[in-house]
């Protein structure tokens, strides 16, 4: 008999929260190679699970759940999953005013924008939205913006080649680096402009979303949040995360953020894309 467990029909979205639990204990046990247990006994979701799903909460009535609420509720009932120092002093405050971040925390919690949006202009829009709570730097939203552009060009049918255009042209990261290259020399990041770039390089050379989840992790740097971002990438282009991994994820997750992610997943349309959008987009 299988222990594993069962997944709900139309779960989507998981890319990020999937990465972030693989990549959690790999972040304080820094790794140089791909070849390593998944799920160790400690994996857990982090703070890059918790403010992916306040994102979704907030998505899924704005009116109703500003996001600054949602990230204050979440991040309240959450306390130990490893926030940043500001980012806990900002939640321990009650802050409602942005702190001019560039870290990645805008990029890792960004992916549901990019399942919501119906054209580029709206995800651009609602990815500078999600950053500017709190990382109001023009580099905080940058790497939410390219995060989250990668993320619906991939779900909307773009080759890695399209992609790999679009983001150095508009966002001018450097993507033609090979991981070998960056591996031996490459540490502990933080800033979107030393982590996004890597993360979706991580996407660009892996050929399914667990092999570019290892990428992440191998790199030995912020490997939940660089696992998130570029899990978040995978997951749109290989049109879902494999069962076991999502599974093993899924049984780590509280009701609570559970229910938040069904909801989600239940109102975003299908995955789509047509000829003319990829003109558009890319021409």
């Amino acid at each position: 008999m299988s222990n594993t467990p069962t997944l709900p029909d139309n779960l989507r979205c998981m890319g990020a929260i999937c990465g972030d639990v693989i990549g959690s204990y790999y972040e304080f046990h820094r790794i140089k190679r791909k070849n390593f247990p998944l799920f160790p006994k400690s994996a857990r979701p982090t703070d890059d699970s918790v403010m992916t799903v306040a994102n979704m909460l907030w998505l899924t009535d704005p009116l109703q759940h500003p996001l600054v609420n949602c990230m204050h509720l979440l991040g309240h009932r959450y306390p130990q999953a490893g926030y940043g120092k500001k980012f806990s002093t900002w939640l321990a405050l009650g802050d409602t005013q942005p702190y001019s971040s560039y870290g990645n925390g805008s990029a890792m919690r960004v992916s549901p924008v990019a399942w919501i949006g119906q054209s580029l202009e709206d995800v651009l829009e609602l990815a500078r939205q999600s950053a500017a709570v709190t990382h109001n730097h023009p580099e905080g939203i940058k790497g939410a913006q390219a995060t989250a552009t990668a993320i619906f060009l991939a779900r909307t049918g773009h080759s890695k080649e399209d992609i790999r255009y679009h983001i150095e042209r508009n966002f001018h990261y450097n993507l033609s680096r090979l991981l070998d290259d960056i591996r031996p020399s490459y540490g502990f990041h933080s800033s979107c402009q030393d982590s996004v770039p890597e993360a979706i390089i991580c996407f660009l050379e892996g050929t399914d979303y667990e092999d570019t989840v290892r990428n992440a992790v191998s790199l030995g740097g912020d490997a939940d949040t660089q696992a998130s971002i570029a899990g978040a990438i995978a997951e749109a282009f290989y049109n879902g995360v494999p069962d076991n991994i999502l599974a093993q994820t899924w049984s780590l997750l509280p009701n609570d953020m559970q229910d938040i992610i069904l909801r989600f997943s239940n109102m975003i349309s299908p995955k789509s894309g047509s000829q003319t959008e990829r003109a558009v987009i890319i021409g």
